[in-house]
């Protein structure tokens, strides 16, 4: 178990984002980015802060296993003001004098379009992907979609333009995709013991997780995607071909055996976090992908 109070803060480090406190420290020789829940109290949970760290460093080693590149994370423990908090450390990706720009900032160069940064339209982020020219528009394409896919297995509700983009090197005057960052809002992150508890008990309570909520941010004809309805369709050609490519890397029992060794979480959450996971594969990325498969023969 790692305590990281006593570590060095690094100056002249800031990171943006709404959810949280964070600084960044010296661990190991090397700089994360310590991530602090942001508070509960406001929450209908007996939470009195969200889980959302363990879900930043669950999400993001899930990503890691079926090959989609993020950042590297720990699990620790920071106490302010006596109390002792579980955090997650991100390591800093940005330390090498790369610079970080998030996808809002690249749709606001396509001057022409007519979204701002900000909006999450699939068609508008299909278009700033095409005309966008920092990565090769089809290499993007993949990425986009393999995220979008993992996401729909991690009930990520907020993968929105400001979480993902590239990283540039101003010395090569090249661009590469950044690292998956910012998963806090996968694995239902407000859930406390007793909604877990309720969700492994009640299989309406359940269900009604994977097939209505949570959705993803991206919207189509301004409504947030409901996961399970747009792949269920099998109709966007680049979601098909994104789902056979994870099917091929995606290990239900190497996510579990994740789970079962990482510390601070109890044993209610590994069950609820084993059994949450293996059910969205079985119910929307498995029957998606057959679907997918079925229609890739077809054609």
């Amino acid at each position: 178990m790692i305590d990281f109070t006593n570590c060095r803060v690094v100056p002249g480090r800031a990171y943006n984002g709404a959810n949280g406190s964070k600084i960044a420290v010296e661990y190991n020789g090397e700089v994360y980015m310590l991530k602090f829940p942001p508070s509960g109290e406001k929450k209908p949970t007996e939470l009195s802060y969200t889980n959302s760290c363990i879900s930043e460093h669950i999400a993001s080693s899930i990503f890691n296993l079926i090959g989609i590149r993020a950042q590297e994370t720990l699990l620790g423990t920071y106490t302010v003001k006596a109390k002792t908090k579980i955090v997650c450390a991100c390591k800093d990706f940005t330390v090498d004098g790369k610079r970080l720009f998030d996808f809002c900032a690249i749709k606001n160069t396509i001057i022409d379009s007519d979204s701002n940064g900000s909006g999450t339209e699939l068609e508008d982020i299909m278009d700033t992907i095409e005309r966008q020219k920092y990565v090769a528009p089809h290499i993007l394409r993949e990425h986009f979609w393999d995220v979008f896919v993992t996401d729909a297995l991690l009930g990520n509700f907020d993968r929105h333009n400001g979480n993902w983009g590239f990283l540039y090197d101003d010395s090569r005057c090249e661009a590469e995709i950044a690292p998956i960052y910012d998963c806090g809002s996968c694995l239902l992150p407000q859930a406390d013991d007793k909604i877990m508890q309720r969700i492994l008990l009640n299989e309406e309570e359940l269900y009604a997780r994977i097939y209505q909520f949570p959705t993803s941010a991206i919207k189509q004809n301004n409504r947030k995607i409901n996961y399970w309805d747009f792949m269920s369709k099998a109709e966007n050609e680049d979601c098909n071909k994104a789902l056979i490519r994870i099917m091929q890397r995606l290990d239900i029992g190497k996510i579990e055996n994740l789970i079962d060794t990482t510390l601070y979480i109890s044993d209610l959450q590994k069950e609820f976090y084993k059994m949450y996971l293996r059910k969205r594969f079985e119910l929307i990325i498995r029957p998606a992908y057959e679907r997918a498969k079925l229609k890739s023969k077809n054609n």
